[in-house]
């Protein structure tokens, strides 16, 4: 072997103890390529990774899979039978009835031709996963829930739909009559099946005391593997927020089509800007100005990083909803980028939340032989949270009070509100003690955890709906001012102001404010309106547009394009042959 060439001290290069020449030819070439080859093959590891976890729970839970599909058949056939049953009974007594629930329309329900013509979409029979681990609660987001999944069983009869919830003490029974006397909202119940998750207190706010943010999103996820441990569906559809569950969904189920329902996002390019004193949102939300010193700094970097990461896993979702014009332009904002670099053809649509506009409209006439009936009163119905901002409301209260108008001297400001444990009763305390303070407190009156029909009776009587949150998502309260003919007096931002208190017919349906002496204003000018009945009834026709119908229209459009995404195989539907042990075979592409 020849020497290798030398320094001029005579000491030759130090080789690892390697010929030079595989050292020069070999080894630093493969040193040089690596953190290239790393590059690819990171990302490749990761998606065999979830793949491989994917195809795990898809095995583990075929028994289940199996099962809800023959729980399905047998509950249809005792439906039916029972219906029958039924029926034969009516004709029996000589009574002509009809079934208001809405199903038995999907019987004589033509389910539309899908774009080529073929029948494989409206005859879909796929698993449809809703992930709503609080879907007993009973509130907005509950209602939005059960609507989509009644607009589901009507356009796709033969679809299951499975809710992972958290509500362990409560039957499917019990769930659906709740459903039914909270929201007047009739399901199907063969179609419909509950898979109980055991981790849901890992969402609780009470769990992460600290970085509650990113701790109630890795508790989503730990959730959500919880729910694809139990069955793995055919859609996955987010209707809570939770964008990580969608970003698990995405890493072990690559070709399931999945949505999400935005009620509001997380977090928001406002909340961002709330933390700085000097920004024009400096002095909105409950976090506003603590943006400054060193914990301040900390939280904002600790905010934008989240963001990021927020919008990673949000974009995933091949479908996207959300409830307002005001959520879709922050959602836009944030998941928009990642979107756009990801190709998702389907666009951030809005998607209005179900109100029960009918039923007002039903309860409560609005016309000018009614007017009489109403009473200068200014109602006002949230829960007593920081963020419903009742002490706005009521300095501004006392400012107009104080201005001693006409309009002024008989006005009351009725307060209705749930309470929800300790915090809430504390908070009610406090502004009882406001109320005494700016000396209005013969002219406020609390009413906590009212009842519907007491409620009722509040819209009948009222003449003006008072919304003081700043950046409310959409504002269903407002909605239901607004059926009820009151005439609304909101905050000039979110969905009040974008989608809900606007012309109607070239004129207006209420006012907007921000400050308190504008809220004053307004006060006073909807109390001495000189034709109330026109601007409540061009209020009341606003309101028709988030009535349940049209709800069910734009859900069913975007839920068009989920099922098409399975039919065509990149959803990954399974198509269940024959009975008994036969099913469960896999058909589509995974």
């Amino acid at each position: 072997m020849s020497e290798t060439c030398a320094a001029p001290s005579g000491r030759k290069p130090f080789s690892f103890g390697m010929d030079p020449k595989v050292l020069a030819f070999v080894v630093v070439p493969l040193l040089a390529v690596t953190p290239l080859v790393t590059l690819f093959l990171i990302p490749f590891l990761w998606q065999s990774l979830g793949s491989l976890l994917g195809w795990y729970l898809r095995r583990k839970t075929d028994g289940r899979r199996c099962h809800i599909f023959e729980l399905v058949e047998e509950e249809e056939k005792s439906y039916r039978a029972a219906k029958e049953e039924e029926e034969e009974e009516q004709r029996s007594r000589k009574k002509s009835t009809s079934d208001d629930d809405g199903w038995e329309s999907v019987e004589a329900h033509t389910a539309g031709i899908s774009p080529n013509g073929g029948k494989g979409e409206e005859e879909w029979d796929g698993v449809v996963g809703f992930f709503h681990p609080f879907c007993n609660a009973g509130g907005g987001g509950e209602r939005v829930l059960w609507a989509a999944i009644r607009a589901t069983q009507e356009r796709w009869p033969r679809a299951k739909c499975v809710v992972y919830t958290g509500d362990h003490d409560v039957s499917k029974d019990d769930i659906l009559a709740r459903v039914e006397n909270r929201f007047n909202i009739h399901l199907h119940p063969p179609t419909v099946n509950f898979l109980y998750l055991s981790t849901r207190h890992w969402v609780l706010a009470s769990t992460w005391p600290h970085f509650t943010l990113a701790g109630q999103s890795i508790g989503s996820v730990i959730m959500a593997w919880d729910a694809f441990s139990l069955l793995a569906p055919d859609i996955f559809i987010d209707t809570m927020g939770y964008a990580f569950a969608i970003g698990l969904s995405k890493f072990l189920f690559p070709a399931v089509p999945t949505a999400a329902y935005v009620h509001y996002p997380t977090i928001s390019t406002d909340m961002l800007s709330s933390l700085d004193p000097s920004s024009p949102l400096g002095s909105q939300g409950v976090n506003a100005g603590r943006g400054t010193g060193v914990k301040g700094s900390l939280k904002k970097i600790y905010w934008r990083l989240f963001a990021h990461i927020y919008s990673r896993m949000g974009a995933a979702a091949d479908v996207v909803m959300t409830n307002s014009t005001w959520t879709q332009n922050h959602i836009m904002t944030l998941w928009g980028p990642a979107r756009r670099a990801a190709e998702k053809p389907s666009p951030i649509a809005v998607v209005y939340p179900p109100v029960a506009v009918r039923e007002l409209e039903a309860a409560i006439e609005v016309s000018a032989k009614t007017e009489s009936r109403r009473e200068p009163y200014l109602l006002y119905i949230a829960q007593f949270r920081p963020e419903k901002n009742h002490t706005l409301i009521l300095e501004a209260f006392a400012e107009f009070i104080k201005t001693d108008t006409e309009a002024a001297r008989d006005a009351r400001l009725v307060l209705v509100g749930s309470v929800r444990d300790d915090h809430d009763s504390k908070r009610v305390y406090e502004l009882r003690l406001l109320v005494n303070e700016l000396h209005i407190r013969d002219k406020v009156e609390f009413h906590l955890d009212a009842s519907w029909p007491d409620i009722l009776k509040w819209l009948r009587t009222a003449s003006v709906g008072v919304n003081g949150m700043w950046n409310e998502h959409f504002g269903i309260g407002v909605v239901e001012y607004q059926a009820a003919g009151l005439v609304s007096v909101v905050h000039n931002s979110g969905g009040p102001k974008l989608d809900i208190v606007v012309d109607v017919d070239g004129q207006p349906t209420g006012f907007h404010a921000t400050t308190t002496t504008e809220f004053a204003q307004a006060f006073e000018e909807a109390l001495s309106l000189p034709n109330p009945t026109a601007v409540r009834l061009r209020a009341r026709k606003s309101a028709k547009r988030f009535t349940e119908e049209e709800f069910a229209k734009r859900w069913t459009a975007q839920m068009e394009t989920l099922v098409a995404l399975s039919v065509s195989g990149k959803g990954g539907v399974r198509k269940e042959k024959g009975k008994g042990k036969g099913k469960g075979k896999q058909e589509g592409k995974q």
